[in-house]
């Protein structure tokens, strides 16, 4: 508050002595109506008592610096005096009004704000309902059946239980993961620790640890001249793995993923590009929103994946975009500004 009512008198201060210096060409009715805008100004960015402040000091100066007779209070035509109480109740009037309509849009603002978050938290309950539900039911089914009938089972029976256990198991862990990631985000707490990475290694080992039955290949091309680079190296591997497990989810049977990897310009590079169906044109702007999901996709996933992927590239001052390719495909491009390894780059050559 008080560096507000410093710079409304500063300002108030400031332009009256531009106007002063230039009164002969101006007018006093003129510095008035400048003086004037002033104070609206003001009312539309400080709380009510430096405006309130502002627009006094402004009416009093107008009055002694430029109302003739000048370097006094006094007012010697009847018209002026009426145009001096006029600015005066103007001014306060003016800044009382811009006050209430600025906390009148702020409460709808606020109200706003908190049907937004209803809706976007009933989303988010009405998708983990199936999306938490679905695996621990899998669980306890097989784990009782295991438990129950275990001497009926053969050694098949019992091997495609205990995959359907770890599958259901993987599945909550990344509902959780995703969850926590959100919520970071969400805080504001979310801060980058970037360290040497090897970006091939990262991704090499995300593909070898994920399940991937729909997909017959995923191909890792990186540059011959790949260096380490400076990221953060948990959020890098989630970025690649949510992308990752998008394009599988989405990919034709047999399909194939593709991830390039380069540096150029100080600045990481990485290309997902998949060729399943691609995104509908007019989607491609939602894909990365909170709890968006297409319309008529396949049930299952809470729709944060992505706008994850978008929240971790951004904390690292980094770029994500997502285009269809000719192929009828999607491509993932992430660029993320990161220092480069000098000493890995002479290993190169």
């Amino acid at each position: 508050m008080r560096r507000q009512f410093l710079l409304s008198v500063t300002l108030v201060l400031l332009v009256s002595g531009l106007c002063f210096l230039s009164g002969d060409i101006l007018g006093y009715r003129t510095v008035a109506m400048i003086l004037l805008m002033v104070a609206s100004v003001l009312g539309m960015l400080f709380e009510i008592m430096p405006v309130l402040l502002a627009s006094a000091l402004s009416a009093f100066i107008w009055n002694f610096f430029f109302i003739p007779p000048t370097f006094t209070f006094h007012i010697g035509e009847t018209e002026d005096l009426l145009m001096f109480l006029l600015y005066f109740l103007v001014a306060m009037l003016n800044a009382v009004l811009t006050f209430k309509i600025r906390k009148v849009e702020k409460r709808a603002l606020e109200k706003e704000e908190r049907e937004k978050t209803i809706k976007l938290y009933n989303t988010l309950l009405n998708s983990l309902t199936h999306e938490l539900r679905t695996p621990i039911a899998t669980i306890l089914g097989a784990v009782d059946t295991l438990t129950e009938s275990r001497d009926k089972l053969n050694a098949e029976q019992e091997n495609h239980l205990l995959q359907a256990i770890n599958s259901s198991g993987l599945r909550l862990n990344r509902q959780v993961e995703n969850l926590l990631s959100m919520s970071r985000l969400e805080s504001g707490m979310l801060k980058p620790n970037p360290d040497w990475c090897d970006l091939s290694e990262l991704v090499n080992s995300i593909v070898q640890k994920m399940d991937h039955p729909r997909v017959k290949d995923v191909v890792v091309v990186a540059s011959d001249k790949l260096p380490l680079v400076k990221i953060d190296h948990g959020l890098m591997e989630q970025i690649v793995h949510n992308i990752l497990h998008n394009a599988m989810q989405y990919s034709t049977t047999e399909g194939k993923i593709r991830v390039a990897l380069n540096y150029q310009n100080d600045a990481a590079e990485l290309s997902i590009t998949d060729d399943g169906p691609g995104f509908p044109e007019e989607e491609i702007e939602h894909v990365f929103e909170k709890f968006y999901r297409l319309p008529q996709t396949k049930t299952g996933g809470s729709g944060l994946g992505l706008s994850i992927v978008k929240g971790f590239v951004e904390a690292q001052k980094g770029t994500v975009t997502l285009r269809n390719t000719e192929s009828c495909g999607a491509n993932f491009q992430i660029v993320i500004p990161a220092e480069a390894s000098f000493i890995n780059q002479l290993n190169h050559e």
